[in-house]
């Protein structure tokens, strides 16, 4: 018994819509570049890291001698123990900053808020070249404001330059103040978002304004504040213009972090293929703080 042509159902033909291309088209030109300018340039470095190439002629294959010859290397290791120095301290710094400038400027009580955004986040605008002549200015230990203002009012000459932790911490501090506006940006927004009815209840049950900051803000916005950590930390890692902006490192080479150690090592002594090793043992640092970050913000926001 064959079925007849009207009991057999069928589907209308899919009518294809004629902004189905612009996406791809987009999405495509993105996947272009990502791969010319991320994936391409990463394979080339991962194969170089294999290699004893110099920058220029042939190169060839040493299997994992410059992986083996990097933990060996006490250089190595002193930029990437400053490198981390200068991460724990950068990073909870503008977290504290960011936030408490960002909780004052959402406050009911707050005057000239939007003006303070503006001139909080104008900082962030500028390049970190800019951002460490303008603190070198600063800072310089013969012709800097604060030293000249220090002896001005009696004071000796501090040597903020020529003392290895002292000249860390003006680095430390320059960037905090440089990327204090977006991180404060972030927080505004997550702390907007906290429905206002939790603190009008709070107040009710009489918990004060330190309360409500541990009790409620904290927690609300703990997905942005993951966010801002991660970030910060994958920045502070790859941190390389500013110092050698303010500092170049110095004084001599007891400030020289990873991405410096990687950039003189390739570049001015014409060893890419170590110094794609170094830089390849980077990459896995990063990825293993995303992942451990990651990690524990799904536990947090899990419980």
């Amino acid at each position: 018994m064959t079925k007849r042509a009207s009991d057999v159902s069928v589907s209308p033909p899919r009518r294809r819509s004629k902004y189905t291309l612009a996406p791809l088209v987009l999405i495509s030109a993105n996947v272009v570049l990502f791969a010319l300018f991320f994936a391409w340039p990463a394979v080339i470095g991962l194969v170089y890291s294999f290699t004893n190439y110099t920058g220029v002629g042939a190169f060839q294959f040493v299997g994992l001698d410059n992986y083996q010859n990097l933990s060996g290397d006490s250089t190595f290791y002193d930029a990437l123990s400053r490198t981390l120095l200068y991460t724990v301290l950068f990073v909870p710094l503008n977290f504290v900053f960011s936030l408490l400038i960002a909780n004052v400027l959402v406050s009911r009580h707050a005057k000239g808020a939007s003006v303070a955004r503006v001139f909080f986040f104008i900082p962030w605008l500028l390049s970190p070249i800019i951002v460490g002549v303008l603190w070198r200015w600063l800072f310089g230990e013969n012709f800097g404001l604060v030293n000249y203002l220090i002896e001005k009012l009696g004071g000796s000459a501090v040597p903020w330059q020529s003392n290895a932790d002292l000249s860390l911490m003006v680095v430390v501090v320059a960037a905090s103040w440089a990327w204090t506006g977006f991180s404060m940006l972030l927080f505004i927004a997550a702390i907007k978002n906290v429905p206002a009815s939790y603190y009008e209840a709070a107040a009710l049950d009489g918990a004060g304004p330190w309360r409500q900051f541990i009790s409620i803000t904290l927690p609300s916005i703990a997905p942005t504040s993951f966010i801002v950590i991660l970030l910060n930390t994958i920045h502070a890692m790859k941190e390389y213009p500013l110092f050698a902006s303010l500092n170049n490192g110095g004084p001599g080479t007891s400030n020289n972090l990873l991405v410096q150690y990687i950039y003189q090592t390739g570049f001015k002594s014409g060893q890419i293929g170590y110094a794609s090793a170094a830089s390849f043992v980077l990459m896995l640092i990063l990825m293993a703080v995303a992942i451990i970050q990651m990690i524990v913000n799904r536990r947090v926001e899990n419980r």
